[in-house]
């Protein structure tokens, strides 16, 4: 299980989770497979803001679980994903396509 927070906010987050070509968006992360989340709007919707960034769960955050597949390919899917994701918030505040790498999204 890993979890991060994705420079873009909530849409960025949303916006990883559908950049991935192997994780699958699911509310469970017990599975076999790869699976993805946005804890703010999935398991944790129905909490008050306030007492979800008490423990940590903001609007960006994303929770990845790793199942079987090839561990190169999870790193290259996640990667691939953070910079759509975080090349679009950019060109969203800034009016320009530009990044500087993947480290700037997260």
């Amino acid at each position: 299980m890993l979890s991060f927070r994705i420079r873009g906010g909530h849409a960025a987050a949303e916006r990883f989770c559908q950049f991935t070509k192997i994780f699958t968006l699911a509310e469970s992360l017990g599975g076999v497979e790869s699976l993805v989340e946005v804890p703010s709007s999935m398991t944790h919707a129905g909490i008050p803001k306030e007492q979800r960034e008490a423990v940590g769960v903001f609007d960006d955050l994303v929770r990845i679980s790793c199942g079987v597949e090839d561990a190169e390919d999870l790193k290259q899917d996640v990667l691939q994903a953070l910079e759509l994701a975080v090349a679009e918030a950019t060109k969203q505040s800034n009016g320009v396509n530009r990044t500087n790498g993947v480290t700037n999204g997260i």
